[in-house]
């Protein structure tokens, strides 16, 4: 009682777009009268068998939605049960001395009549709900973290022996630049249940078949194992599809230790290797069971590296309508990975509202595949998309301070591509449909729109731009 859950989650199932349920309040309406009128007339046994019934034919539905549960809902082993089997359970930690000046004086709580007896029973129910909590969490950004399974806490890394799901032996995956910096630690950290690690080329060489064959001719592993995927993105790509696809799908485990990887690439199941025709032409959608992040692995970052990321931050920002890359790492990496995870849950295969997380990437990709993946970078050719993208976007009225603020922050300058190759690849893209590339612009920070058709003019004019004269 007190914890907030009603107010918590309401604003979940805003941000997942789901449907929200007070089983308190539903309770009330099956029933015609308050919960102090049911204990009233009736005693806490019968509101107790509606409120188990209640739950139960809730999460019998095939219908997705945010439950809130009554403070004592816990106490039914067969609800239990039922949340065990059909449920993703969230703790929401609240003080007891908090909780208690909510509910008391004004409050017609049957159960929280005086102090003493509400921190006995505080007490009583607190190792209940920890033993049926899948995660626990304060506020709305932990609850939108915990549903996509993501842990984001300086340390992680140390700790994920204890994050990783508890059953399988696990293959660890990295590139040679993070294995010499972590590898080390993250065997330490697995101990007895690691038996194998493989090492990839870093960047986007490992995004091959060859790479991709490599690894999968070399795993160890039978179907109830894992795969623990430690580096940036392009190590994420390639050891989810391995675990997508080896023995037609295992878990896996993402450890992105890159700012690209940690705000975007390591999270939401997206995973995939180039070809020649294109940039990620050839992957899967394989959620990780885990994605853990540790924000500590950004400090050995070359700043390089940190340049590379910073386009996705600011993709990220406009996106969300907040200046992300102006916070500490801590905070940006765990805004960036609370708003991808909210598009992402609530649009998990690219159906809809999920493909605005392409801002700036039609153009980027067309740029990588001109350049053969190797000029631009990944980073670079996202900052000039994103350039392209703002300054469509101000032609339909945003304020062009955004695009001032973008060339300011990245730096962006055009690149020596082959123009032809690059509109060509423009059509190859994964988001044309009816032989037309879709694009994402912005109507204002936090207001971006899908699935934008340009004449083949803007289109044309709005690449050109990008490509430096020979």
């Amino acid at each position: 009682m007190g914890a907030g859950k009603t107010t918590l989650g309401s604003d979940l199932a805003l941000a997942l777009g789901r449907n929200f349920v007070d089983v308190d309040a539903e309770v009330e309406r099956e029933a015609g009268i308050s919960i102090a009128e049911i204990f009233a007339a009736h005693g806490e046994s019968k509101f107790r068998l509606l409120e188990e019934r209640r739950i139960r034919e809730l999460l019998e539905t095939s219908e997705p939605a945010v439950i809130a549960l009554g403070g004592g809902a816990h106490g039914a082993e067969a609800t239990r049960r039922a949340l065990e089997e059909s449920a993703f359970t969230i703790l929401l930690e609240v003080d007891v001395g908090k909780a208690w000046r909510r509910v008391s004086g004004a409050s017609k709580r049957p159960l929280a009549s005086d102090e003493a007896s509400f921190r006995k029973l505080y007490a009583e129910r607190l190792p209940v709900y920890r033993a049926c909590a899948d995660a626990v969490c304060s506020d709305l950004t932990g609850a939108i973290l915990a549903a996509g399974g993501v842990e984001v806490a300086p340390g992680a890394l140390a700790r994920l022996g204890e994050l990783v799901p508890a059953e399988g032996k696990i293959s660890l995956v990295s590139d040679e630049n993070v294995e010499r910096l972590y590898g080390a630690a993250t065997r330490k950290a697995l101990e007895d249940r690691l038996v194998s690690t493989h090492v990839l080329s870093p960047g986007e060489e490992a995004k091959t078949f060859t790479s991709f064959q490599r690894l999968l001719e070399d795993l160890p592993l039978e179907r109830g194992d894992l795969i623990v995927a430690l580096g940036g993105g392009c190590v994420t790509d390639v050891a989810g599809l391995a675990a997508a696809t080896y023995m037609r799908g295992i878990a896996w485990v993402s450890v992105p230790s890159s700012l690209v990887g940690q705000m975007d690439a390591g999270i939401g199941g997206k995973t995939a290797i180039n070809i020649e025709k294109g940039k990620n032409l050839v992957g899967a959608f394989h959620w990780p069971t885990r994605t853990v992040i540790d924000p500590d692995l950004l400090a050995t970052l070359p700043e390089k590296e940190r340049r590379e990321g910073m386009a996705e931050l600011v993709k990220t920002g406009l996106l969300a309508g907040k200046k992300l890359w102006e916070l500490p790492d801590a905070e940006l990496v765990r805004g960036s990975a609370c708003h991808k995870l909210k598009i992402c849950l609530r649009d998990p295969r690219e159906q809809g509202i999920r493909a605005t997380l392409n801002l700036g990437h039609t153009f980027a990709h067309a740029l990588e595949t001109a350049g053969a993946f190797g000029s631009p970078t990944h980073g670079e050719a996202v900052a000039l998309g994103l350039v392209a993208a703002l300054r469509l976007s101000v032609e339909r009225g945003l304020d062009p301070i955004w695009l001032e603020e973008v060339e300011t922050v990245l730096e962006p300058k055009p690149v020596a591509v082959d123009r032809e190759a690059a509109w060509a690849a423009l059509f190859r893209d994964k988001k044309v449909a009816g032989g037309k590339p879709k694009f994402v612009l912005l109507e204002a920070p936090g207001k971006p729109v899908w699935g934008v058709e340009l004449s083949e003019d803007e289109a044309r004019g709005a690449l050109d731009s990008l490509i430096a004269d020979s």
